[in-house]
């Protein structure tokens, strides 16, 4: 224990140093019995685990906070410490912190008593909105995938603004981007919270995003007010929230469209890359440009088969396939028929030539003649067939000339 300073009655008007008023304070408490061991029932809040192994904490109720440490080697020795917002007993000794000036409670054990007031309350008013379908999944909005105007409804002081706004112009920086302003924290926000939305609901956004930094339990209490959550519900943008750290999880994550662990993953979240999106068109482009050449090439070589078919299938081809057969009989019937006539003419030139010898002529050539009535073509073969003083036509191989017969010789006779 801190062994005290005795500090002399003053007089009025005598100047404390600032460290000799801290330790007469610190003596009260430690000569105080009462604080050597108090039991102290309260909300935790701002619950903090650093990685020096010491634990930092607030425990409140409605009217005062007092701030309290609980060192490595008692906390290591605890199997589960509460969360923000639990109901908890703290058991420990109350002294002043000399370098901070003030008082605090320095823990040996914590012992949990249920939910605190704020966490209560939420859970209780979680049910009544569960049960009117504010949390349904069947409501929930589609995001759009390429937003063109991006409504921020939060603190424009806050870092969750700024953090919000370096992830939209870094990922899509063609976004148009609006901040509705608002407060996040505080017995007025829920309102302001409620006419921000409204107002981010007519602005023609593509989506809103509704975010604020950490805190405890108290700070995210507008995102668990009951208009707060039903202002979401009524929005027909989509809402994207970010509220606090990854572990804060309040009424309005559940009624908005999609849930993000912080504000610059709402952001994130709500926005493509244009970076990798780029990459994808181009790539897209490239797979798209392929498909199409294959395809081109592939409906060629069909055409081209459907044309060897057409091909052989055209009339065009049948014509000129009996055309060329018709000229194959025709050349064949030509030649069949001069083959045919050269040989009749060889066969008439035969028969000719027999005519030439057994005809009149050749017996004429040979010095033979040929007598027939006079006045006709009638030939005389027999001797019988004439009379004495009858005229006759003689021809011989040059010309003819008439004759009487002067006697009749009978071939008897002759």
């Amino acid at each position: 224990m801190h062994m005290s300073m005795q500090i002399p009655f003053r007089l009025p008007g005598v100047h404390w140093t600032v460290s000799e008023l801290t330790d007469y304070v610190r003596d009260l408490f430690e000569n105080d019995r009462q604080m050597h061991d108090v039991a102290v029932i309260g909300e935790l809040s701002n619950v903090s685990r650093p990685q020096s192994g010491h634990v930092y904490f607030s425990l409140k109720d409605k009217e005062s906070t007092i701030q309290c440490v609980m060192w490595r080697s008692v906390a290591s020795r605890l199997v589960y410490f509460p969360h923000d917002g639990d109901r908890v007993i703290v058991y420990g000794n109350v002294t002043i912190y000399p370098s901070g000036g003030r008082y605090q409670l320095y823990a040996r054990t914590v012992e949990s008593v249920g939910a605190g007031d704020l966490l209560l309350q939420a859970e209780i008013l979680k049910d009544k909105l569960a049960a009117d379908g504010l949390f349904d999944s069947d409501n929930k909005k589609i995001l759009p995938a390429l937003p063109v105007t991006i409504a921020i409804v939060t603190s424009p002081s806050g870092a969750a603004y700024h953090d919000m706004l370096n992830v939209i112009n870094r990922r899509w920086p063609i976004a148009k981007v609006q901040l509705i302003p608002t407060s996040v924290q505080g017995t007025e926000a829920p309102a302001e919270i409620v006419d921000a939305l409204n107002a981010a609901d007519n602005v023609n956004a593509d989506v809103i995003l509704l975010g604020r930094g950490g805190g405890d339990v108290e700070d995210l209490a507008a995102f668990n007010s009951e208009d707060v959550v039903r202002a979401i519900f009524a929005t027909e943008t989509p809402i994207v929230t970010g509220i606090g750290h990854e572990t804060d999880f309040t009424l309005a994550d559940l009624a908005s469209d999609l849930r993000a662990p912080t504000p610059s993953a709402a952001a994130e979240i709500s926005t493509p890359d244009h970076n990798l999106l780029r990459q994808k068109i181009y790539s897209d482009m490239e797979r798209i440009s392929d498909a199409i050449a294959y395809k081109i090439q592939m409906r060629s070589l069909k055409l081209d088969e459907i044309d060897s078919m057409m091909q052989a299938l055209s009339p065009t081809n049948a014509i000129q396939t009996a055309r060329q057969k018709l000229n194959y009989l025709y050349s064949t019937c030509l030649s069949g028929i001069g083959n045919s006539i050269y040989r009749k003419r060889l066969t008439l030139e035969k028969f000719d030539h027999l005519l030439d010898s057994l005809g009149p002529n050749a017996t004429l050539n040979r010095g033979y003649a040929i007598v027939t009535r006079a006045g006709t073509m009638q030939t005389i073969s027999d001797s019988s067939a004439v009379s004495k003083g009858q005229v006759l036509d003689v021809l011989v191989e040059k010309g003819k000339f008439e004759v009487e017969v002067g006697r009749v010789i009978s071939e008897e006779q002759s």
